[in-house]
């Protein structure tokens, strides 16, 4: 038992969908609209095909990337799209910065309005304590923010295992009828694959993760694991939301409305605590992986990378500036092209991974590494 759940082990299959989990889980997936949008507009049924599919293309987009930055030691996303683009890296570079801009200024605007709503706190104390703590998590650097990541996936996990218990308490009945009457309706695996393709642009950012595999069959167990860590509360939140279908369905805010509805009034303070650290593990997470590229490009260059105080520079900079950036209106505008992107992300990562990069896993040699 002391071998199963060893700090190695623990590192390998659970800090990689942890700190996944924690990135994905945004504004969106924690306030329950995207899980309404992809899965429970399609029904009972549908939804939970939805998840299948998605988990099926997780899993393997994720073991895939965890594997190829393996066996080419590619930890940031600029090494890796040279595996897979060549020259054409740049390409994922120009679209990462977009979406990074839209996704931390949605979460800046998003931890000021949890603060002011639950909190009566101004709504930039929120942005304040979200640009404070961002900073310090990217001053002492990665190893932090992986067991941070981590710590929090598990509260994450606590709190909607706890909801979901309340809401079978309060309204049980009602779901396992809406189960059990459960029609099959159209378009549930394209809703599955554009949902997984959607939440995969920002993997990349995350390679940092992937330096303490040894075999493949460590890195591409770690995928399918982290696939499932993603997902698991998405579908408890699709489950519960059936104790008030089809209702739910026109809620901007679903998981807010039903914890109102059933008069959950603790645990919606509860769950906005945990939806605002959430919003910060994403920033910090995918700042690391900006980080970790400025660094890998400095080493290569000059031979050093950035001192800590340059990485805290860079994310309270980036903060700062996406926080004005959804004040003047231009998240709206690059909002307007987000399905544009996603389906970018599609033709510059996911195709090339696919087959470039399962080429260079199956054919490449890879001296000094374990298969």
């Amino acid at each position: 038992m002391k071998k199963l759940f060893s700090a190695r082990w623990l590192r390998i299959y659970i800090v990689p969908g942890a700190v996944f989990q924690s990135v994905m889980v945004g504004g969106g997936y924690g306030t329950g609209r995207e899980i309404i949008e992809y899965f429970t507009s399609l029904g009972a049924l549908g939804g939970v095909l939805a998840f299948a599919v998605a988990f099926v293309v997780l899993a393997v987009v994720l073991a895939l990337s965890f594997e190829l930055a393996r066996r080419t030691r590619s930890y940031d996303y600029r090494a890796f799209f040279k595996q897979l683009l060549g020259p054409g890296w740049v390409l994922y570079e120009i679209l990462i910065i977009l979406m990074f801009l839209l996704v931390l200024a949605i979460l800046a605007s998003a931890a000021g309005n949890i603060l002011r709503d639950e909190l009566h706190l101004p709504y930039f104390m929120g942005i304040l304590i979200m640009l404070i703590i961002i900073g310090l998590l990217t001053f002492f650097g990665r190893d932090l923010i992986a067991k941070v990541l981590t710590f929090w996936s598990v509260i994450l996990y606590a709190v909607i295992i706890t909801f979901f218990i309340l809401v079978f308490a309060a309204a049980g009945d009602v779901v396992w009828s809406q189960l059990q009457s459960a029609t099959l309706a159209n378009g549930w695996a394209t809703s599955g694959f554009k949902y997984a393709v959607y939440n995969l642009s920002t993997l990349p950012l995350l390679l940092y993760i992937t330096r303490g595999f040894g075999t493949r069959r460590e890195a591409t167990a770690s995928g399918a694991i982290a696939a499932a860590i993603a997902l698991v509360p998405g579908v408890l939140l699709h489950i519960v939301f059936f104790s008030s279908y089809p209702a739910i369905l026109e809620q901007p805010v679903p998981v807010y409305w039903l914890m109102q509805e059933l008069g959950f009034k603790v645990m919606v303070l509860i769950y906005s605590l945990m939806l605002f650290g959430t919003f910060i593990e994403t920033g910090a997470g995918m700042l690391q992986g900006i980080n970790d590229r400025i660094d890998a490009y400095l080493i290569e260059t000059k031979g050093t990378g950035l001192p800590r105080w340059a990485h805290a520079m860079i994310a309270v900079t980036a903060v700062s500036a996406s926080a004005l950036l959804s004040l003047v209106g231009i998240t709206t505008l690059i909002a307007k092209g987000y399905g544009t992107m996603a389906w970018g992300f599609f033709a510059i990562y996911i195709v090339p991974l696919v087959t470039v990069g399962l080429y260079r896993i199956t054919t490449a040699q890879s001296s000094g590494l374990r298969r």
